[in-house]
């Protein structure tokens, strides 16, 4: 590994500034453990983003998952619909309560649930396929970094079966799909502020709903689940999952600067798109790319916004098609990056993929399992100055063997 040049990390925190008053004012009033003010300034500031009535924060995405899950009625046995192409935390929490996940594949368009898989993994489970004909408990979908799903399309698939719905925007904080932002569609929907996400709290999350009563539940759950009496009592299983002052004061300071992170984002996207010379994927899996851009592609694709479509692109997410690179593919590009201190990674691998989650029901069409073989996440930190794009960007043309006239590097 190259180490004379200073390392250039995927999703990297990037604090404003403003975060320190608000932890300097928990301090100043010795308010340390969790709920404070800074707690319940945050849960304002994301009602008032997202256009949601009720916001509960707590320590992390995950704990968020696990608690909609059981505002659900999920418990051991019960069938619950999941997205396969997704981070872990999405389908963990099913297990936590002993429940039975069942896995979709992803459409092409954007890499998020299939609707129409999602319509048959139901029907079938109905008619008695795997749990005697009992319908699945909730459908969890994901809008994978930072792409919407077909929201429209699963929600109505939700409601026509009367399943409810739990939207996983861990990654889509400021995106949104005909200006109705992410983190708005599902019954209850979820926000991660781990230290990568478009904005952090160094580790926390959020449950979002316009059901005054289940964030009410959840904010009951998530404090231990302590009964209302002058001594500790508890009639119900709780979690220690409150977020807390301080963390909350961070998350504050980061709101601030949400939409300048996002943009910086987005402009990490287009710049990688126009300097590696990038193709719309028209197809998945990505063997049915066209092939009229041969002479004038290298053979790296990114994902287009669907018309309505508005993505805070999270992570600049492409797909190297080896037929198109003279047999190069997405690992030799990250040990290339790897080996100049650059941090990329492969896309997640999906759940039904992953050896803890095999013998589990999945429903696919191979779109996932290509998404994971041929896709690669470059740098994408709201932090990122241009001459470590640069740097990005001309180690990816030298393993490609990329002439500078061809493509050439411009300093904008």
């Amino acid at each position: 590994m190259d180490q004379n040049e200073p390392r250039i990390y995927l999703s990297p925190p990037h604090m404003s500034g403003h975060e320190i008053k608000y932890i300097n004012e928990a301090f100043a009033k010795n308010w340390i453990a969790p709920l404070g003010n800074n707690v319940d300034r945050l849960e304002e500031d994301l009602q008032n983003y997202a256009k949601r009535q009720h916001v509960a924060v707590v320590t992390s995405g995950t704990a968020a998952i696990h608690l909609a899950l059981i505002l659900c009625g999920v418990g051991p046995g019960d069938e619950v619909i999941c997205q396969s192409l997704t981070f872990a935390a999405t389908a963990n929490p099913i297990k936590y309560l002993g429940a039975i996940p069942i896995f979709i594949d992803s459409e092409s368009e954007t890499w998020n649930m299939d609707p129409e898989l999602l319509e048959k993994a139901i029907v079938e489970r109905m008619e008695g396929v795997g749990n005697n004909g009992e319908k699945p408990k909730a459908i969890i979908f994901v809008d994978l970094y930072g792409m919407p799903a077909k929201v429209e399309q699963i929600l109505k698939i939700g409601s026509k079966y009367n399943i409810p719905v739990i939207e996983d925007s861990a990654e889509a904080l400021g995106s949104s799909v005909n200006g109705r932002n992410c983190g708005t569609f599902g019954v209850l929907s979820v926000y991660s502020f781990n230290g990568n996400k478009i904005i952090t709290t160094s580790g926390g999350g959020a449950l979002l709903s316009n059901k005054k009563d289940f964030i009410k539940k959840a904010r009951f759950l998530a404090t231990q689940a302590r009964d209302n009496a002058p001594h500790y009592q508890h009639s119900k299983l709780g979690y220690n999952y409150r977020m807390s002052n301080i963390v909350a004061g961070i998350g504050r300071g980061q709101m601030k600067v949400l939409d300048e992170h996002v943009s910086a984002r987005r402009a990490n996207y287009d710049f990688y798109f126009k300097h590696l010379n990038g193709r719309w994927l028209e197809d998945t899996p990505i063997q049915n790319a066209r092939r009229k851009t041969h002479n004038s592609s290298n053979g790296i694709y990114f994902l287009k916004e669907p018309d309505g479509y508005f993505s805070n692109r999270w992570l600049t997410t492409v797909l190297v098609n080896p037929e198109e690179t003279g047999g190069i593919t997405r690992e030799d590009i990250r040990l290339a990056l790897e080996e100049k201190n650059i941090e990329s990674r492969p896309f997640w691998k999906p759940m039904h993929l992953q050896p803890l989650y095999r013998k589990y029901p999945y429903y696919g069409r191979d779109v996932s399992d290509q998404l994971f073989k041929y896709g690669l996440c470059l740098p994408s930190g709201s932090n990122l100055s241009n001459k470590e794009r640069l740097r990005v960007v001309s180690v990816i043309k030298k393993v490609l063997n990329i002439k500078e006239d061809k493509f050439p590097v411009v300093q904008d």
